[in-house]
């Protein structure tokens, strides 16, 4: 049921007393777990615990770099599922912040960290990961640019060389999945 198909509903929400929509409020609140990160993240924390948050991310983000990389050089299929678990932390970061240049910056930085490949450990005929993985790293650039494209130009200017290193990495990589896509060469 949604609030806006019930006018009447919404008058008489606006009509309670102060004290009873504060219990209600307050009820609403306890039962979903990002409403209430968001309204702590509103109310309680400033400008120093966003900038905590978003190290906090680069970190995990290296760390899992850095393994996928340096310490177990995992097949493709880990390399995508990793990156899917950490995509899932920035968009909780995101609807817990709705800090929109952060968001983009971090995933800048994911795709930039992160190998476009991982090492072959054997040939499944069922699913061929290195395209999988290829085809979602791309899909996801392609949407992070349009999230790119809604931000003030000011804000793009300051991103702007993180995204064309992001962009010439993957069409040195995987230049054929990036042009059936669409993907610029550029921005």
């Amino acid at each position: 049921m949604k609030l806006s198909e019930h006018k009447n509903l919404k008058a008489e929400i606006l009509a309670l007393p102060p004290k009873e929509k504060d219990k209600l409020l307050l009820r609403l609140v306890a039962k979903d777990k990002v409403l209430t990160e968001r309204l702590h993240f509103l109310l309680l924390e400033d400008e120093i615990n966003l900038k905590e948050r978003v190290a906090t991310l680069k970190d995990e983000i290296e760390q899992v770099a850095h393994n996928l990389r340096e310490l177990k050089g995992e097949s493709s299929k880990d390399v995508l599922l990793n990156m899917r678990k950490i995509l899932k932390s920035i968009n909780h970061f995101y609807k817990v912040t709705k800090a929109d240049f952060e968001e983009i910056e971090l995933r800048i930085f994911l795709f930039t960290l992160m190998p476009t490949s991982g090492r072959v450990r054997s040939f499944s005929l069922a699913k061929n990961y290195d395209q999988l993985l290829a085809i979602f790293f791309v899909k996801s650039i392609i949407a992070t640019l349009k999230k790119f494209q809604r931000l003030h130009e000011d804000l793009q200017f300051d991103l702007q060389e993180s995204v064309n290193k992001l962009l010439s990495k993957i069409y040195n990589t995987v230049p054929d999945i990036a042009v059936d896509l669409g993907l610029p060469k550029q921005i």
